[in-house]
């Protein structure tokens, strides 16, 4: 079962190490405190997943109380509805017509029922979106800090204007950096896939797997970059 689900703590570490690698390489850079971000919110978002695999066991009692508090409600129904009413013809038009409104407030019972059943559901599926949200600002400003570092200004022709920002001029050192930022997407979705592990939602799988292809689909163009950045050494 080891390498059937997600271990939290080793996407920490792998945050951690990751931390630590752009911190000996770009002590300096923004990145750096992006990496920090990463782990810190790797810590909060895995502690927040492993919450949501835990019953909500108050949900579950109102459920129990209701749903018992609904039984009794029927039984006194029942109770001021004798059936032996119907063996009289002047009474049986009103009997039926109770029986029919008593049929109405089962089907809505059941319903209700029902909709108390997911509420537990739709409750963990806030949180998770929540918690998504975060993830997908950072991953945002980790494409925001691959923006600029574009393998063009490696050639021996590219000319910055006076508002150029501060490039990376060594391609080894750019090519890193983009890597950097292209794990961090990878860890990202990652940690997303936690909430995929820890509830078992459509819903939240559908939301999962668009924070997955996001962080993948910028992770594509920033290896986009490196190829370039190979094919010029």
């Amino acid at each position: 079962m080891r390498y059937r689900t997600l271990d939290p703590k080793l996407i920490i570490e792998t945050a951690e190490r990751l931390e630590e690698r752009v911190a000996e390489r770009f002590p300096d850079a923004g990145l750096r405190g992006v990496a920090a971000e990463l782990v810190s919110l790797s810590r909060d978002l895995a502690k927040g997943a492993k919450a949501l695999e835990a019953p909500l066991w108050w949900l579950r009692g109102l459920i129990a109380a209701a749903v018992i508090a609904g039984a009794l409600v029927f039984v006194f129904v029942g109770t001021i509805l004798p059936l032996d009413r119907l063996s009289r013809t002047s009474d049986a038009v009103q009997s039926v017509q109770g029986i029919e409104a008593s049929l109405n407030m089962i089907i809505l019972a059941i319903v209700g029922f029902l909709a108390l059943i997911r509420t537990e559901e739709r409750i963990k599926r806030k949180q998770v979106f929540r918690q998504l949200h975060g993830l997908r600002s950072l991953i945002h400003v980790i494409d925001m800090h691959q923006l600029t570092k574009d393998p063009a200004t490696l050639s021996a022709n590219f000319k910055p204007t006076s508002h150029s920002p501060a490039r990376i001029t060594n391609a080894a050192d750019l090519a890193r950096y983009l890597d950097y930022c292209s794990e961090m997407l990878s860890i990202t979705g990652k940690i997303a896939a936690l909430f995929a592990q820890s509830v078992n939602d459509d819903v939240v799988i559908d939301g999962v797997n668009d924070v997955e292809n996001l962080a993948s689909n910028l992770s594509r163009k920033i290896w986009q970059k490196i190829t370039l950045i190979d094919d010029q050494v």
